[in-house]
């Protein structure tokens, strides 16, 4: 269901969803048998995807069906209570901050990229500019706004870990710096397990620095893993080499421990099989948790009209993969904050799962 996303007999179940922005855009989330999973709900393939999600009633529960065959139910989260409320300075808290999965509060904080700025640089399936273009957030969070909205959503929704992310700015600590920045004053403000997401600082010494501010886990993202591909598809971020993340991922390991390091694959951009597994191997002996997820097309993006990555394809990766980690310990249940932990944008965790019973 993540490769073909789902139809929606009303749009608006649930709470808004985006369109473009960074991270799982163009998604909505639905608990499926007690697990929270994105589903791509404004893509062109669920456009036509098999799966059809009847109108939630007033509690969200909903039925699924494919080819007009019942196939169980599922609920979407409620609209969270902390998204009715502005900030001090008269920001709504939806533009600095967003529910994803159930349970997990995301930002980017810096809304803009080095990379976005010409077709030539970026990366071909990023759409974090869009959400800004329209309106739907604000360039740069300060951490003073992060922390009152960390706070709320605690407070009123639940909320059990946080993942911020950035679009990478000038300068050598790659948004490392601003991520610091943000992540002391929310702990200032709220007991919160909180994931960083950044390309890798030229200085090692800045994960250090990360993890004394209050960042728990790190997420430095390769998303496709072919050195060919990726100066294809990424040309302006494939100017930092795999090798760099190699060596940048050994000094993060030894700071944040073995599993509270991770990095997102996009499956399904070029890569075979095989090396998305051959580098999980290196990964995982390293320490770093690979968190491989179905390559989803965003509106708008030149990506836009690339397929989605077969169901049998994902399965070829995540059925060996969750092998690895199990045999490794490495486990998204022992992740303290972030993606992997979430677990929502792919099946990974429930292949681990499967594993373990």
């Amino acid at each position: 269901m993540q490769s073909f996303g789902a139809r929606l007999v009303d749009p608006k179940a649930g709470h808004e969803s985006r369109r473009g922005g960074a991270g799982p855009s163009d998604h909505k989330p639905i608990t499926i048998d007690g697990m929270t999973v994105m589903v791509p709900v404004h893509t062109a393939p669920a456009f036509e995807s098999p799966y059809l999600v009847e109108r939630p009633d007033e509690s969200g529960r909903s039925r699924i069906s494919r080819d007009g065959r019942v196939l169980g139910e599922v609920s979407f989260p409620l609209r969270p209570r902390f998204y009715e409320r502005t900030t001090a300075d008269g920001v709504p808290y939806s533009q600095i901050a967003v529910l994803h999965g159930r349970d997990v509060l995301a930002t980017t904080v810096l809304q803009t990229c080095i990379r976005y700025q010409s077709r030539t640089k970026t990366c071909q399936f990023c759409a974090i500019g869009q959400s800004l273009a329209a309106g739907r957030t604000i360039a740069h969070k300060t951490p003073e706004q992060l922390a009152e909205v960390a706070k709320a959503a605690v407070e009123l929704d639940g909320v059990k870990h946080m993942v911020m992310t950035t679009g990478t700015p000038k300068g050598p600590d790659r948004g490392a710096a601003i991520l610091a920045d943000s992540a002391r004053a929310i702990k200032a403000a709220v007991d919160l397990p909180i994931q960083a997401q950044c390309e890798p600082p030229e200085d090692d010494a800045w994960f250090a620095r990360m993890k004394e501010a209050g960042v728990d886990a790190l997420g430095m993202h390769l998303e496709v893993v072919t050195p060919e591909i990726r100066a294809r598809i990424m040309p302006g971020k494939a100017q930092v080499p795999i090798s760099k993340y190699m060596t940048s991922f050994k000094a993060a390991v030894e700071v944040f421990g073995r599993g509270q390091v991770s990095t997102y694959i996009l499956a399904g951009l070029g890569d075979t099989s095989q090396a998305i597994l051959d580098i999980c191997e290196r990964l995982v002996a390293i320490g770093v948790y690979p968190f491989v997820v179905p390559f989803v097309p965003i509106s708008g993006t030149p990506l836009e009209s690339h397929p989605a990555p077969k169901p049998d394809f994902m399965h070829s990766i995540l059925g060996p993969l969750s092998k690895m980690l199990v045999e490794s310990g490495l486990k998204a249940t022992d992740i303290k904050a972030g993606c992997g932990k979430c677990g929502a944008c792919s099946a990974l965790s429930t292949y681990e799962r499967m594993l373990t019973r």
